[in-house]
């Protein structure tokens, strides 16, 4: 790899966690308990019990986990860009300097 590209997982390991949790999030209180009472009343005509959303168990330790790596990376990203908006900008080469040659003055009267 060329200096100063990064590998894609290292580039998009942010949004992909983030993604992933809400795709999770959507999954676990929407489309499941969804789903589960559909089933239930397809079955046996009536929905006899809830949904428990399945990253609740254990008093709820995966949100509260993903809450702190999201946040962290974010605050480290944010860090990153700072550093990169003030980090000073190298000078371009200033143009070499020409030096006049002596001039003869001459007079012809």
């Amino acid at each position: 790899m060329a200096t100063g590209q990064e590998d894609w997982m290292n580039r998009k390991w942010r949004p992909a966690m983030g993604w992933t949790y809400m795709v999770i999030c959507i999954l676990d209180f929407a489309v499941f308990p969804i789903g589960w009472s559909v089933l239930q009343a397809m079955a046996e005509g009536t929905v006899t019990s809830q949904w428990d959303p399945l990253t609740l168990k254990g008093a709820g330790l995966f949100h509260m986990a993903m809450g702190a790596i999201l946040g962290i990376a974010a605050w480290t990203r944010g860090q990153e860009k700072i550093a990169e908006v003030t980090k000073p900008t190298p000078l371009p080469p200033s143009p070499p300097t020409l030096i006049d040659p002596p001039t003869r003055i001459t007079r012809n009267d």
